[in-house]
């Protein structure tokens, strides 16, 4: 998910190298002028509508018992490209104890030469992605690899779409189509890039199990929860939350939501996500050169909506990310920083969106036993 508005929102295209992180050079992601600035505050504006209406119904606060519960930290990450990333975030999960949701966006397992003509989104031409697609086979071989691996791990693989677009308007049969696109690819990647016989037993388990979703731009429709409920998704992280906030069931559907944090010096909210913190740092420019200083406010920001919670009612926070290295890796830095601190206390835990699901659950009938 990267915060804009319509059409190829806030980043522009810009070949295959990004201006916002060189080192990713299949990254579709690059600069930003003020028109697609302008999008994004439009965007941000609907969506925080749209939390001032889901606080009116919010669930209350749990009761705590005589022992607190473990501190939940949900950490993850949308669109899940970069092969360099998934190394990285395997490694720190391995590190810290940790497992992570992983928003995937399909086309980046499908091969831009031979496969991306195959993809149309509702109301686009076939073959184009906000996202792009895979490089290679070889790298979409590697990405595949890196999924497989991270669910053996314990790692969770949720929806984030085919090819990234703002389905704001969309109606309940174009998301529809998204959805079976998305299956549809994932079950058939290995077959596509010509590899069938590496596929792993178990692959199509894997994305039958697929149950979680995040819509890109968090920018959704009144259409999207009949879509879900028919392709069988239990949870939706797409919602943003004043403060961290425990999940809302409505008709059968966890929604969880990103939470507004204070952050920088006037402790001002913010969500709590790496783009959010890159338009405010550096107006969504990279700026290297101040690497260091954008990773301490992330921290300090990260860490004390941490604290809040673990200090006090223990409400799950919820942390989001992009496999993009913003402003130098601040971002990415800043999050490793506060999990090496708090993911292996024995009262906390760091767990994906699947595996928070049955914890929260159990705290919900402690409380309705009294």
């Amino acid at each position: 998910m990267l915060w804009s508005g319509r059409g190829n929102k806030l980043f522009r295209k810009c070949g295959r190298h990004s201006e916002i992180s060189r080192e990713i050079k299949a990254s579709p992601y690059c600069g930003v002028n003020k028109q697609h600035l302008f999008e994004y505050v439009v965007i941000m504006l609907r969506s925080l509508f749209i939390l001032c209406l889901s606080l009116l119904t919010a669930a209350p606060v749990f009761a705590q018992g005589a022992e607190k519960p473990k501190q939940l930290v949900m950490v993850s990450f949308d669109g899940a490209g970069d092969n360099s990333l998934w190394d990285r975030s395997r490694a720190t999960a391995k590190e810290v104890n940790a497992h992570f949701t992983y928003f995937l966006a399909c086309t980046l397992v499908m091969d831009r030469k031979t496969s991306a003509k195959s993809y149309q989104g509702p109301g686009k031409k076939a073959g184009r992605s906000n996202v792009g697609f895979g490089q290679s086979i070889d790298e979409v071989e590697t990405r595949l690899r890196n999924i497989w691996a991270a669910k053996q791990e314990g790692h969770e693989i949720a929806n984030h779409t085919c090819g990234h677009f703002d389905g704001g308007d969309w109606n309940e049969e174009q998301w529809d189509t998204e959805f079976t696109n998305f299956t549809s690819t994932m079950e058939n990647a290995w077959q596509m890039i010509g590899k069938k016989d590496e596929e792993p037993q178990g692959w199509r388990d894997l994305v039958k199990g697929i149950n979680g979703f995040r819509a890109p731009y968090l920018s959704q429709s009144d259409a999207l929860r009949a879509a879900q409920k028919k392709h069988g998704f239990v949870y939706d992280a797409t919602s943003i939350t004043k403060g961290p906030a425990w999940p809302i069931q409505k008709d059968g559907i966890e929604h969880f939501g990103l939470p507004l944090i204070p952050e920088g010096p006037n402790n001002r909210p913010i969500i709590a996500m790496d783009y959010n913190l890159f338009v405010r740092h550096s107006m969504a420019i990279e700026n290297r050169e101040r690497s260091a200083e954008f990773e301490e406010r992330a921290y300090q920001a990260f860490r004390a909506a941490f604290d809040k919670q673990y200090d006090g009612e223990r409400v799950p926070l919820q942390l989001g990310f992009h496999f993009v290295k913003m402003n130098g890796g601040a971002y990415w830095n800043a999050f490793e920083r506060l999990l090496r601190e708090v993911c292996k206390k024995e009262d906390v835990a760091c767990v994906s969106y699947a595996e928070a699901m049955p914890m929260i659950e159990a705290r919900r009938v402690q409380k309705s036993e009294g």
